[in-house]
């Protein structure tokens, strides 16, 4: 496994997911911006989904016009100017892999694998986007291996930009209509975040994508933490970030 060694003068890492940013949602956007500008903690690691959609790095604009192009642009310029003042760690969600690398390296952000043991405070914790350890989704998964080969993307990246649009409307209205649905979503398999815990000789896993933001116990000591999805619209509002520290981990609710 991929590992990230903490400096000795690291106090607090902030982890945020699934925020998923979009023009039509300015309050969540605020709230990040809000939030990267402002936390005291030395590092930020932003575990997947910061964007609902990512159809390539050149759907950024800097026109400062209110088109996604332009709404990505001032995403960026948030990354961008939170790097000048502590480390922004990035772990590519299921939307938004095609953020390239090249892209936050212009802003100043590290890219993480898939999972990354933080070796932090006196112990190794765990971290990951979570959708490979929900192994019930047996669909989602062949989808995400599809996708997540080189000759897809490449296929994928080449065709025009309003083609990736139309084909990123109608996977998120495919998304939107299982939401309504009800039907349900798989949860991380106990098992494999077991196994992948003792692999990487960590207690604590910390995760995203499910969107079922709680503390599981998992036995002989080991844990795993799931963060929330970030919503300010929604009733109550939701934007939960856990803070690693040589105390322990904890769950802030920023509002």
């Amino acid at each position: 496994m991929a590992a990230l060694t903490a400096p000795s003068h690291w106090r607090t890492v902030d982890c945020i997911s699934d925020l998923h940013l979009q023009a039509s949602e300015p309050a969540t956007f605020t709230a990040w911006q809000r939030f990267m500008q402002s936390t005291p903690a030395d590092a930020v690691c932003i575990l997947g989904d910061l964007f609902e959609v990512w159809i390539g790095d050149d759907a950024i604009t800097s026109d400062g016009s209110s088109d996604p192009g332009g709404f990505n642009a001032a995403c960026m310029d948030v990354l961008r100017a939170a790097a000048r003042q502590r480390p922004v760690y990035f772990m590519h969600g299921n939307r938004d892999f095609l953020l390239g690398s090249a892209c936050l390296q212009d802003c100043g952000v590290t890219l993480l694998d898939d999972p990354t043991v933080l070796q932090f405070a006196g112990q190794h914790w765990l971290l990951s986007h979570g959708d490979l350890l929900c192994l019930d989704d047996v669909d989602y998964l062949q989808f995400r291996a599809l996708v997540r080969s080189p000759q897809w993307q490449t296929a994928f990246l080449a065709k025009p930009l309003a083609e990736r649009q139309q084909i990123a409307r109608s996977i998120r209205s495919e998304s939107e209509s299982r939401k309504r649905s009800g039907a349900p979503y798989a949860d991380v398999d106990t098992a494999a975040a077991r196994q992948w815990l003792q692999a990487a000789q960590a207690t604590t896993l910390v995760h995203g994508h499910t969107h079922r933001p709680a503390q599981h116990g998992l036995g002989d000591g080991l844990q795993r933490w799931v963060l929330s999805d970030w919503d300010l619209d929604a009733s109550p509002p939701r934007a939960d970030l856990l803070r690693l520290s040589a105390t322990g981990i904890q769950r802030i609710h920023l509002v």
